[in-house]
């Protein structure tokens, strides 16, 4: 017990299995239940068969609650500026696994229900001890005269529709527009990222979400709407000549970032200069 480590949503070596795979850990328990099951229906006993079915069931939801509850975690982790979860799925999780347990033990196992109460408290406390519980505290740093939460929404608003363009790519055929495509979104995802690092940006990208990224929707929405094989080679050329413009926009947009986030720097390092002067 003195080298457990506890589950940190952070740690590249368990970032793989516990949040970006849905911490596939509690899963595990699932084995011998799911086994259980079907010793129990090949042997006819169908007063066991349901009671090890529902035990199953009750540690598949408790898996799940954990899997979303660490994804929850793990995108709260990774954002500057964000709320935080709204539901506590890592706390209904740990409420889960005591069910769970009390139940197999007592109901399932023919276990005394002290034996089962002891394991259930047991398995609670040791799941919050190494997972820990749900994001309380919402990351809303004072950023001036624009609104936290209005520079969330707009930021989620404008990776709703990223996604939903990626999602109209996955359709199209022409694998060089689609290249072309990826291109801009990975350097639009950039600009956003920067966004969030310095919510003061939004101020001069502002344009750049409302008009650049609802364009390139609106573009790829009725380019999927027509088959592909009946569209004008010159219409093909245009949208290509349009896509490497986009391209070209959206890398002056970064650099003007870079060059807003350089001029910050510059003016905290002044002020900083004349205060030691002083």
């Amino acid at each position: 017990m003195g080298k457990a480590k506890r589950y940190n949503p952070f740690d590249p070596k368990k970032k793989s299995l516990f949040t970006q795979q849905g911490g596939y850990f509690l899963y595990l328990f699932l084995a011998p239940l799911f086994l259980a099951t079907i010793l129990a229906l090949l042997a006819k006993d169908i007063s066991a068969f349901i009671l090890d079915l529902i035990a199953f069931g009750l540690f598949f939801a408790t898996a799940k609650l954990n899997s979303i509850g660490l994804q929850k975690e793990q995108d709260y982790q990774a954002s500057t500026l964000t709320k935080a979860p709204k539901t506590p799925f890592k706390l209904f999780a740990g409420i889960m696994l005591g069910v769970s347990t009390l139940y197999t033990a007592w109901m399932a196992g023919g276990e005394p229900l002290s034996t089962g109460v002891f394991l259930a408290v047991i398995s609670t406390i040791g799941y919050f001890l190494y997972y820990g519980f749900d994001p309380k505290d919402d990351k809303l740093e004072n950023i001036g005269d624009i609104s936290a939460e209005f520079v969330i929404q707009t930021l989620s608003l404008a990776r709703s529709k990223l996604a939903s363009i990626q999602e109209d790519m996955s359709i199209m055929q022409d694998q060089e527009l689609k290249d072309q495509l990826q291109k801009a979104l990975n350097k639009a995802y950039e600009i956003l990222e920067n966004i969030e690092q310095d919510p003061k940006d939004l101020r001069i990208a502002r344009k750049f979400i409302i008009v650049y990224i609802d364009g390139i929707k609106k573009i790829t929405q009725s380019y999927i709407e027509l088959k592909e094989n009946e569209i004008n080679p010159d219409t093909k050329l245009r949208l290509s000549h349009l896509l490497h413009d986009v391209e070209e926009r959206f890398d002056k947009e970064i650099l003007r970032l870079k060059r807003n986030n350089e001029f910050d720097l510059d003016v905290h390092i002044d002020v900083l200069q004349e205060q030691i002067k002083n």
